[in-house]
């Protein structure tokens, strides 16, 4: 599997779609619904507001957005994933609130010219990228003054550390062999791949900096294995 080519990020996301909630679920004990609970209340959204999540997958972070931004705010979820997106349409028809789009579109070929987003928002997502930080800085270039952006991902552990040594473990030992036993073990032994081409949080920062955001914050959860990168442009 070639690292990073978008069209094999989609393909493996097209595969996974109808399973995807379900190891989320059984992977992290359920534990990503609360980190992605956390990354909104680190970014604050208000009602009113206009709001991108990328790489949205089935939507989990459009879907806690717009409970914040009701009755007149607007979130739009993109990803490239056609099937992925299509379990994220059917979870948000269970949402009454209409404030939710979806559109089946590559983060890199969103319109910066025409967009003006209070808030950007990706989880899981950063890490697929082909370039992280061209993807930073199309985040930058898509939102407003002021506006802010939060990514969550995997944490890409100091080298050697135990936190790296039990996530990779975690990964050979648990998700991979558990996802062959559903024929889809080559989508997730991807994971520590993708992990291990990704920049650490002091990288990360570097990279946002340099990009232009002015204030930049990067934390990490249990016991290092989950990051955050909070931006403000």
């Amino acid at each position: 599997m070639i690292y990073k080519n978008s069209q094999n990020i989609k393909n493996i996301f097209n595969k996974v779609s109808s399973r995807y909630d379900f190891f989320n679920n059984l992977f992290s004990l359920g534990l990503h619904n609360f980190w992605k609970r956390k990354l909104v209340k680190f970014l604050k959204p208000q009602e009113g507001e206009f709001w991108a999540d990328l790489c949205c997958g089935t939507g989990d972070m459009a879907i806690l957005i717009s409970k914040k931004i009701i009755p007149r705010g607007k979130v739009i979820g993109f990803d490239n994933a056609y099937e992925i997106l299509k379990v994220a349409k059917k979870k948000s028809k269970k949402i009454s609130n209409h404030v939710i789009s979806w559109e089946n579109k590559d983060v890199f070929d969103i319109d910066s010219s025409i967009c003006n987003f209070d808030g950007v928002c990706m989880s899981y997502g950063l890490r697929n990228l082909s370039d992280t930080k061209r993807g930073i800085t199309k985040v930058f270039s898509i939102l407003k003054e002021n506006g802010r952006a939060g990514f969550l991902d995997f944490n890409h552990s100091e080298e050697n550390s135990f936190s790296a040594y039990f996530q990779k473990m975690y990964l050979k030992l648990i998700v991979v062999p558990i996802s062959g036993f559903f024929n889809l073990k080559s989508e997730y032994e991807y994971i520590e791949k993708s992990i291990a081409k990704f920049p650490n949080g002091d990288n990360l920062i570097k990279i946002a900096k340099d990009v232009g955001f002015r204030e930049v914050k990067y934390k990490t959860v249990l016991g290092g294995q989950m990051g955050f990168l909070i931006l403000r442009k």
